[in-house]
């Protein structure tokens, strides 16, 4: 509390950094379990599964569940962006290349400002929509030789959805009072992971195991560092600076991915794939790190009561007689 929201403080830095490598990795892992396994049951086994993990370290911790309002924040935040935002984004992932995909989840900045003046939570800057723009140029640069062919048109639509609502689960995670990140991940994923077990039934999705080693490996990835780990340094990043300078981790996480698979698969890298990157670091720089050093007029300094809220949530956790903690 009292820590003036914008700071481009060193652990803020490392949560953002966090991020973006374990976001470039999950494309590669994504990729690779929709290959054997059915994208909505793949979905919400990922989530389901996590968080079973994020329940059991509130158990261990003691920790409160939200409540009230931040219960309600909770849910909203893990239906939009667990449940629909993934059974999207796996959706299309099964006939397009992560390239395409990278170039529609790039545009996430652009929409979360967009929505976030709309719905009154920021200003619109142009340096904001600059940073978007040169996201998405970056990006395209980056993927240009994945965007040649026909992309079936129900897919293209289902990337193109993805990033928007992405967009608004960021902002309704910003908006509802603030709770610690693990207790809203532990019912945001349960509450997406539900979502996507019911559309994965009446889809007729085959539940079955993975056969190979690689989709197993790729499974545990995407559960233990690339749900629970990437899920609670996002809200960190969410809680401590605006939404929109959040959302840039996105862009770069295709970055990420191509230096994996230099190195882990021994994929050239030519000038594309430089001038990408390059276009996509200039983008986090106009559009959060050259703003947040600047400290402008970005969202108001309590948006949604966020600080009251967390004020409330510090007295519900202070030491009483034989404490109970929350149980849903």
């Amino acid at each position: 509390m009292g820590r003036a929201q914008g700071d481009l403080d060193a652990w803020t830095l490392a949560a953002f950094a966090g991020v973006v490598v374990v976001g470039g990795a999950n494309f590669v892992a994504v990729k690779e379990t929709v290959g054997e396994l059915e994208p909505l049951y793949g979905a919400a086994t990922r989530f389901g599964l996590a968080s079973l993990v994020f329940f059991a370290i509130l158990a261990l911790t003691r920790t409160h569940l939200p409540r009230g309002l931040a219960l309600v924040g909770a849910a909203l935040y893990g239906a939009l962006g667990f449940g629909t935002a993934y059974a999207l984004m796996y959706f299309a992932l099964v006939e397009l290349t992560v390239g395409v995909a990278a170039v529609l989840m790039a545009s996430v900045p652009v929409f979360t400002l967009l929505l976030a003046v709309v719905q009154r939570l920021e200003p619109m800057t142009l340096r904001g929509l600059a940073g978007g723009a040169l996201a998405v140029s970056g990006i395209a640069v980056l993927s240009a030789n994945s965007l040649g062919g026909d992309v079936p048109l129900r897919y293209l639509l289902a990337a193109i959805v993805a990033p928007v609502v992405v967009a608004e689960s960021t902002i309704v995670a910003k908006r509802f009072p603030r709770t610690d990140p693990i207790a809203t991940n532990a019912v945001g994923m349960l509450v997406g992971a539900a979502l996507l077990a019911i559309a994965s039934f009446v889809a007729g999705e085959a539940w079955v195991l993975p056969e190979t080693g690689n989709t197993w490996l790729a499974a545990a990835w995407l559960v233990l560092a690339g749900s629970v780990g990437l899920f609670w340094l996002f809200l960190v990043v969410v809680k401590r600076w605006t939404a929109s300078a959040s959302t840039f981790a996105i862009p770069l996480m295709p970055v990420v991915a191509l230096a994996l698979a230099a190195t882990l698969q021994g994929e050239g890298i030519g000038w594309p794939e430089l001038a990408g990157g390059v276009l996509v670091i200039g983008a986090v720089y106009v559009g959060v790190l050259r703003r947040e050093r600047e400290r402008p007029e970005l969202a108001p300094a309590d948006p949604g009561g966020c600080r009251g809220a967390e004020e409330e949530d510090d007295r519900a956790r202070a030491p009483e007689a034989a404490p109970v903690p929350a149980r849903s």
